[in-house]
């Protein structure tokens, strides 16, 4: 496993789905506008500017023990037919927060 957070995570989501998630590097600049363009496209906010700079300035983890006792890749096996089948908006779960939500 790599020693880059994202790497890691993106490599540990691959192996537990068993397809390959590989990290192309681009200049923030572009993540962010892809990110808008991809959320004007389905009404949502894909990734901010300001989570884009936490992700550059190695904000993805911490060097605590956890705090939870679900192992993210063991909760990624035990769900992967269903993983990315279906779009959840997080914009739509933020305005109803009554309603279950529409996937995984």
């Amino acid at each position: 496993m790599s020693s880059n957070p994202i790497h890691a995570v993106t490599g540990a989501f691959g192996e537990s789905i068993g397809k390959s998630r590989p990290v192309v590097p681009v200049p923030s600049w572009l993540g962010h506008v892809v990110g808008r363009v991809l959320g004007m496209l389905v009404g949502d906010v894909i990734i901010t500017k300001d989570e884009i700079d936490g992700l550059i300035s190695d904000l993805l983890y911490v060097d605590s023990p956890p705090t939870g006792t679900t192992v993210l890749t063991d909760w990624i096996k035990e769900h992967a037919d269903s993983l990315g089948r279906n779009y959840t908006s997080e914009l739509a779960r933020r305005k109803d927060r009554f309603s279950a939500y529409a996937s995984n």
